[in-house]
């Protein structure tokens, strides 16, 4: 005859009225000695609790969101036969002729951290769960990972059926979740489960007409489309961000000094054009803030050219047209071309090739103020120049402080692909152009 076992919460320790976070099993599953029924949550600890017995599980009785103590019944089950002989009877309660029914408590659980499982040296990662005929489909067991872990998957849209564990009797790390999305961003496949889309856990549902009067306006379709696009470079490039500063004293009296010539060509000779024409020659310097990944993730693709994009403020959003070439042009070639490209952007106008083939971003804000800030890369680019606006400040030269215009800096970049002294060594070397604009012509 099958026995039918009533699993209920064992004593947890100082906890009360616990809530269910997951339900890990559902009716019909089989599952094995040791395997997680349900995961609960309090202001102190995450926990998983463990399947006294292996058998089918009949009736869940518990959902998420229950707030659960000791003795709570989680869920019913039929024992397999090997189980059998070890499960205590609960010979007060009555059973009915067909079946025998006992009450057991599932095994006290472990609190739950975010360490990894090691596995003695040697030891093969092995499953927990049965495999008839000798091998199994990951998508057709469950997993066994912690609660932080499976909270880390969650986050990300992982899909962890699909990984296999390195831990301890199969158990998957954070480590294997972390290198599972690695492998499927380079190898162009969906690290995430099916169906979820690339965005993390969105905020609380509010009505905010309970507060005062409101007005919903839909956004804009260029914010829509460089919005999706700005959130998955932010989700899948490492991003680190150096700020310095170059004194451009020197620069800028020599650019207004030419404000008139420019003027002589209808020109408006902003700060913009040397600005490029230093970047150009940092990029020529330094190749790998010119290059990009390669969608493998194994190699770097070095550009023989060098096309720069500008960020531009429109009306109807934020644009980065392409100024091609720019370290072939001169300063007045590329303020033209700026103020053309700047033109068609606000009016709408600009074309495909105008946005595409961009090596590295411009994105200055100085026109309107701030100090720093972390411009995000833009991928396939590696890296981002952002400049805030200059200000006067005392510069000690050795012997006096002097007054000297010092332009902010902000440089962002793929960490994958830049090192921090790198990073370094770029701002400084765009630095010393930028304070002495004849360095170009060496």
């Amino acid at each position: 005859m099958a026995k039918t076992t009533d699993v209920v919460l064992p004593d947890i320790g100082d906890f009360d009225a616990v809530e269910i976070i997951e339900v890990l099993v559902s009716e019909g599953d089989q599952v094995a000695v040791e395997d997680s029924l349900v995961t609960l949550e309090s202001d102190k600890a995450t926990m998983e609790i463990p399947s006294p017995h292996a058998g089918r599980v009949t009736e869940v009785r518990v959902k998420v969101g229950d707030q659960i103590s000791k003795g709570h019944l989680l869920l019913r089950m039929i024992l397999d036969a090997s189980s059998e002989e070890a499960a205590p009877t609960n010979h007060d309660a009555p059973a009915p002729a067909t079946e025998e029914l006992e009450t057991v408590q599932a095994p006290a659980p472990a609190v739950q951290s975010d360490a990894p499982e090691r596995r003695p040296a040697g030891e093969k990662a092995s499953s927990p769960y049965p495999v008839p005929g000798g091998s199994i489909e990951l998508g057709e067991r469950k997993a066994h990972a912690s609660p932080a872990v499976r909270r880390f998957a969650r986050e990300l849209g992982v899909d962890l059926s699909q990984i296999s564990g390195s831990g301890a009797k199969g158990r998957i790390l954070k480590e294997d979740v972390q290198g599972f999305i690695k492998k499927s961003l380079s190898g162009g496949q969906p690290a995430r489960a099916p169906g979820s889309p690339l965005q993390m856990p969105s905020g609380p549902v509010i009505d905010y007409s309970k507060f005062g009067e409101i007005d919903t306006q839909p956004l804009g379709r260029l914010k829509k489309l460089s919005g999706a696009h700005l959130h998955r470079c932010w989700l899948t490039v490492p991003h680190v961000t150096q700020f310095d500063e170059a004194d451009i004293t020197e620069l800028e009296a020599f650019r207004k000094a030419q404000k008139e010539a420019a003027l002589k060509q209808d020109l408006r000779l902003t700060f913009m054009p040397f600005l490029m024409k230093a970047v150009a020659a940092a990029l020529r310097e330094m190749p790998t803030f010119n290059a990009a990944l390669s969608p493998d993730g194994e190699s770097l693709i070095y550009r023989k050219y060098v096309h720069i994009g500008v960020a531009v403020d429109t009306p109807n959003g934020l644009v980065v047209p392409v100024i091609r070439d720019v370290d072939q042009k001169g300063v007045f070639d590329l303020a033209n071309e700026l103020m053309a490209v700047s033109g068609r952007a606000r009016d709408g106008k600009l074309m495909p090739a105008d946005l595409q083939g961009g090596c590295f971003s411009i994105s200055s804000l100085g026109g309107i103020g701030g100090t720093a800030f972390t411009p995000i890369v833009n991928a396939p680019e590696v890296a981002i120049l952002g400049v805030s606006r200059a200000a006067m400040k005392p510069v000690w030269d050795g012997q006096a402080f002097q007054p000297r215009l010092m332009l902010p800096l902000s440089l962002s970049y793929d960490h994958r692909v830049i090192d921090g002294a790198d990073g370094v060594r770029f701002t400084s070397h765009l630095g010393g152009v930028l304070s002495d604009i004849r360095r170009l012509l060496l």
